[in-house]
């Protein structure tokens, strides 16, 4: 599996509903790409103040197809208004996993 954690930046101040709407729609957006298992919203908590993000993939090959496809780009163009400064990503291969089902 292949996990892409995003931290984004502040969300704009009173854009904080528009930006969990945006999610949510691009939600339906992203789970259309072959590959596709979840994304997950992370709201901040003890004093943090910037959300983040968890997207799993099958793999890299399939999150990078997702990532460079036109829809990604559209729904990037749709937030950035509400952000104030860039997201930042980190990419990771689950080595070692624990779940309970």
């Amino acid at each position: 599996m292949f996990v892409n954690i995003v931290q984004f930046p502040p969300v704009r101040k009173g854009k904080d509903e528009e930006f969990t709407k945006w999610f949510t729609w691009s939600n339906a957006v992203y789970e259309k790409f072959d590959g596709f298992i979840s994304r997950r919203l992370l709201k901040p908590t003890r004093g943090k103040k910037n959300y983040a993000a968890i997207v799993e993939h099958e793999s890299e090959e399939t999150f990078m197809a997702m990532h460079l496809s036109d829809e990604r780009q559209t729904a990037w163009e749709k937030v950035e208004p509400l952000l104030d400064g860039s997201s930042t990503p980190g990419f990771y291969e689950v080595i070692i996993t624990s779940e309970n089902k």
